[in-house]
C-alpha cells in the first residue's frame, strides 16, 4: 500500500509541475512550435507531443535546474527530433555559414508590413539547422546566453557568438533594421 501512495504523490507532483509549466510557458511553447513547423496541422501535433513529453519528463525532474530551463530543454529536444524526422525539411536546412547566400537570394526590398517581416523571419529561422534554430528561438524568448547554454549544452560564449552571427545575418537580410 505504501508503494501506491508514493506513486500517487509522484503523479500529483507531476501534474502540479506540468500545470505550473503550461501556465507559465504555454505561449512560448506555441511560438517555439511555430518556429519549428510551418504547417498548422503538423504544428498542432508537434505542440501536443511537446506537452506530452514535458508532462512525462516531470517524473524525473529533480529541481537541479529551473523549471523554465527544464521545459525549454524538453521542448527543444522534441522539436529537434521532429525536424530530423521530417526528411523533406532536412534537404532544405543550411548552416549559419551558408545562410547568407540563401538569405541574399531573397533579399529584395524591406517588407512593407510587420506581418510580412515576421513571415520572412520565420522563413529564415525555418531554414536553420536545429541547434542554430534552438539558439535563436531561445534568444527571441529573452533567454540569456547562460540559460541557452544550459539548454543546448554549449558554453555561454559559444551561444553569444552564434546569436551575434545570426543577428548580423538578419540585419543584412532585412536591411539595416536593428534587432535587440
Amino acid at each position: 500500500m505504501e508503494g501506491s501512495a508514493a506513486i500517487s504523490d509522484r503523479d500529483t507532483s507531476q501534474d502540479s509541475l506540468y500545470a505550473q509549466a503550461a501556465a507559465a510557458h504555454g505561449t512560448a511553447l506555441d511560438r517555439l512550435a511555430r518556429a519549428y513547423e510551418l504547417d498548422p496541422e503538423i504544428r498542432r501535433d508537434l505542440l501536443q507531443e511537446i506537452h506530452l513529453q514535458i508532462w512525462t519528463s516531470f517524473a524525473q525532474f529533480d529541481g537541479r535546474c529551473s523549471l523554465r530551463t527544464w521545459v525549454y530543454r524538453i521542448a527543444h529536444n522534441v522539436a529537434t527530433r521532429h525536424v530530423i524526422r521530417q526528411s523533406r525539411v532536412r534537404s532544405r536546412l543550411v548552416s549559419i555559414e551558408n545562410i547568407e547566400t540563401v538569405a541574399g537570394d531573397d533579399r529584395g526590398e524591406l517588407a512593407a508590413s510587420q506581418a510580412e517581416a515576421l513571415q520572412r523571419l520565420s522563413a529564415l529561422i525555418q531554414r536553420l539547422k536545429p541547434l542554430d534554430r534552438q539558439i535563436i528561438v531561445s534568444y527571441l524568448e529573452d533567454m540569456d546566453a547562460v540559460a541557452i547554454g544550459e539548454i543546448t549544452g554549449l558554453s555561454p560564449a559559444n551561444v553569444a557568438m552564434k546569436v551575434h552571427r545570426i543577428k548580423a545575418i538578419l540585419r543584412r537580410w532585412f536591411g539595416e533594421v536593428r534587432f535587440p
